[in-house]
């Protein structure tokens, strides 16, 4: 398979010991991270193997988190639209959750799934939820989907009749700015108390603007989550943390992305990925050696944690305690 990319070497290392071992707390509890195996992805994270499962996520956490225990809530991977593949990718989420019982999973959906299959199938594997996504969904730009278009009502019916949680990853250039996705948000929130809507990436707030400038209009939602996943942005984490409180955030590593190398960052109104092969490494002072995603991402919420001035307990309960108690883990 490909793996395209710079496997973790001793600079993302150094930058753990000087960046991140000390910031971390004892536990962490991975809310947004994925497992796949090779009949449903045609790539793989540099440095891992073709099927990543439960012992393969493991030995890549450490890569991010030292020996710390780190318990996780897996979300299937596949490229496919195809229903095989995507059972497929259930089963393999379904088959790793089994193996540790601290460990959570969902499923991924397509939007034209029945929901009472859909019902069987989470309670068949022992999952906790549901994923969905945006390619997915039956429009020609899919990047400018409404969440009805991947994320159904009927399916969010379902969810809060089995006090399921889902994770979006909302899209529209100006994420949670975008009225279209604030009108759904509050209305699915609103209309089914019972599920739990976690916004993923600290809202898609890659573009930190969109988070000050959506997130006021989101307030007083009991059953509306963030995961903070592969944000490299502190004011993103910042927002949500000052608008909504730092006891919905709850930390992510988005596992393969965490072991790309390179970082989101925000520019104009929207934002760029400056990846590995990006020619902006070598400046005309000194050549800038990319660590991988993960490390920049935890850095991030450091800032945002010593800048919203919190105390360790809070740290905890975004690395822990938050993800842990809306999953019974």
């Amino acid at each position: 398979m490909n793996a395209t990319g710079t496997p973790v070497n001793e600079v993302d290392h150094e930058f753990y010991h000087r960046e991140v071992d000390s910031f971390l707390p004892d536990r962490i509890f991975d809310a947004h991270t994925h497992l796949w195996c090779k009949e449903c992805v045609a790539w793989t994270a540099p440095g891992a193997a073709d099927d990543v499962g439960l012992d393969e996520y493991n030995r890549l956490m450490k890569d991010l988190h030292g020996e710390r225990p780190t318990q996780a809530m897996f979300i299937p991977f596949t490229t496919s639209v195809e229903l095989e593949s995507r059972q497929k990718a259930n089963q393999w989420v379904g088959d790793q959750v089994a193996l540790d019982t601290n460990n959570r999973g969902i499923f991924f959906i397509h939007p034209e799934d029945d929901p009472e299959w859909v019902r069987q199938e989470v309670r068949r594997l022992g999952l906790h939820g549901l994923k969905c996504y945006h390619t997915m969904s039956n429009v020609e730009r899919t990047w400018d989907a409404d969440i009805q278009a991947f994320l159904p009502e009927p399916l969010i019916k379902v969810a809060d009749e089995e006090g399921w949680v889902i994770t979006l990853h909302m899209v529209k250039a100006r994420a949670v700015a975008d009225p279209a996705n604030i009108e759904c948000i509050r209305h699915y929130c609103e209309t089914y108390p019972n599920m739990r809507l976690i916004l993923a990436h600290s809202a898609r707030g890659f573009q930190p603007a969109h988070n000050l400038e959506g997130l006021p209009k989101l307030t007083g939602l009991d059953n509306l989550y963030f995961d903070t996943s592969v944000n490299c942005e502190p004011i993103a984490h910042q927002a949500i943390i000052r608008i909504i409180g730092h006891d919905k955030l709850m930390y992510g590593t988005d596992m393969p992305v965490s072991h790309l190398r390179g970082r989101s960052l925000s520019a104009a109104d929207s934002f760029i990925w400056l990846h590995e092969d990006a020619p902006v490494w070598g400046e005309k002072h000194q050549k800038i050696d990319p660590v991988i995603v993960g490390l920049e991402h935890i850095r991030s919420l450091k800032w945002a944690c010593w800048s919203e001035k919190l105390s360790d307990s809070q740290v905890e309960d975004i690395f822990y305690n938050n993800a842990a108690r809306l999953l019974g883990a």
